[in-house]
């Protein structure tokens, strides 16, 4: 893995507002050349397994939340800071998927952008790794679909028109005050709604992933989000509670929380406590997408109520048939 001193700063070719504020830290680069598989698998609790592509390793984007922390301790880094500073860019990600389409025998309808960093974090406008994936899957008549929280992914809209894709942009909070704690760096909430618009407008279907809700942060917010991503063109939509299965994101997410919102700190761990037996980490899917609490359930009963009247599809689960048996499993990844 080598190590870039001095990588271009993608801060300077588009405005701070347009992909968030720039890490206070110091924002180190590495470079890595893949020698194995791109394509990995993850389980979400449904009858098939999602098919995922990860140009990066760790996000700028700094959400406190993230569940993919946990996977830059395989790399030996730490699962707070080390995260969003220390950055790995699979150089050859878009050469091994090529090779990979080549040559399997198995079909492969789709393919998920991202599933352990945003693939459109801000290095991307220098390295275009995510774009040139896309690029080959156009070529292959692979469908994407991309789960980001950057209005980057704009610049790629003649691919993706190209490739039938669908764009679902992650945003758990309806305004900048309530998200700065938790998304330190990602941009502003009024940002990705126009980018939304922007991909909308173009004739390629949008998606809003209202992921986390955080009881007694966010919970209240779900009209207010579904309705203006409704009016930003998107048309599929879904929810998931807080998503924290390991001691280090506990403990690096409480902290955070505690800095930021100390007000609030009590009232989240006590929320996911009640919700989860007593502990802060779930153990498997069901656990923790299925509530125990009233408070989780009325969540949920509020977003059913207006998923159906503002007439939102569900996101990608039953229009296509499953893919065969997975590539790789996603420890492979690491």
């Amino acid at each position: 893995m080598r190590r870039v001193e001095n990588p271009e700063n993608p801060y300077e070719r588009y405005s701070s507002e347009y992909l968030g504020e720039a890490p206070r830290a110091r924002l180190e680069v590495y470079e890595e050349t893949i020698t194995g598989t791109v394509i990995s698998s993850s389980f979400d609790g449904t009858s098939r397994d999602r098919l995922t592509v990860n140009c990066y390793r760790g996000c700028i984007h700094a959400c406190t939340y993230c569940f993919a922390r946990r996977y830059h301790e395989f790399l030996g880094y730490g699962a707070g800071t080390d995260f969003e500073t220390k950055i790995v860019a699979k150089i050859n990600a878009p050469e091994v998927l090529r090779r990979e389409l080549k040559t399997t025998r198995r079909k492969i309808r789709k393919l998920e952008f991202s599933f352990a960093t945003d693939p459109y974090i801000p290095i991307e406008a220098t390295y275009q790794l995510t774009r040139r994936c896309l690029e080959t899957c156009a070529e292959f008549g692979i469908r994407a679909i991309i789960v980001t929280k950057s209005p980057l992914v704009t610049r790629d809209i003649d691919v993706l028109k190209r490739m039938n894709a669908v764009v679902c942009f992650s945003i758990p909070f309806a305004d900048t005050k309530s998200s700065k704690p938790f998304e330190l760096y990602a941009p502003i909430p009024e940002a990705r709604f126009r980018a939304m618009k922007t991909v909308s407008d173009a004739g390629i279907p949008t998606g809003l992933a209202l992921a986390p809700v955080i009881p007694g942060i966010n919970d209240s917010q779900i009209p207010t989000l579904l309705e203006t991503a409704r009016e930003n063109g998107a048309s599929y939509a879904f929810m998931s509670l807080l998503h924290i299965d390991s001691e280090s994101i506990a403990e690096y997410f409480i902290a955070k929380t505690r800095e930021l919102v100390p007000t609030k700190v009590g009232r989240v761990i006590n929320a996911l406590k009640r919700e989860r037996g007593g502990k802060l980490i779930h153990g498997t899917f069901a656990e923790r997408e299925n509530g125990r609490t009233e408070q989780w359930n009325a969540a949920r009963k509020l977003f059913d109520m207006h998923f159906a009247r503002l007439g939102y599809k569900e996101f990608m689960r039953r229009e296509e048939e499953p893919v065969e048996k997975p590539i790789a499993v996603q420890g492979r990844l690491f």
